[in-house]
């Protein structure tokens, strides 16, 4: 099976975007949502496997100094593959030269440390709506 990268939102199954990252429980919106979400993001990666959307990434930039990495997520039958750490250097490449942030879940720190990111020790967060209290139950906070 050849895994294709592309940086676009063209011809994305939005369906398969949103279906991806609620299986990880990394957001619950809705696939017209999810478009609108990716493209505003400064730089976007999807991997795709034939029209399949098997992977994808987001970041958002000022594109010059500073840069936030969200909604990692890879269909499971891909772990381990090297595929994880194509998203996450497709998008840091995207936003070279800029300082990254990146909002993971706690069972990924291992993962990002072994690409080169640390965890910080002043980082804050305030939450939407009533998140906050189903992070605190996931460990987030």
């Amino acid at each position: 099976m050849e895994i294709v990268v592309q940086q676009h939102c063209q011809d994305i199954n939005w369906q398969e975007v949103s279906d991806l990252l609620a299986f990880y429980g990394l957001s619950d919106l809705d696939a017209p949502t999810q478009a609108k979400v990716f493209k505003r993001s400064y730089a976007v990666v999807f991997l795709l496997a034939g029209q399949q959307v098997v992977g994808v990434g987001r970041a958002l930039s000022d594109g010059v100094c500073q840069a936030a990495i969200y909604n990692i997520a890879l269909a499971e039958h891909l772990h381990g593959q090297q595929y994880g750490r194509l998203i996450v250097e497709s998008l840091v490449k995207q936003v070279s030269g800029c300082n990254i942030i990146l909002y993971t879940h706690p069972q990924t720190l291992e993962f990002y440390k072994n690409l080169g990111f640390s965890v910080m020790k002043t980082g804050l967060v305030r939450y939407a709506h009533e998140e906050t209290s189903a992070m605190k139950n996931m460990g987030f906070i």
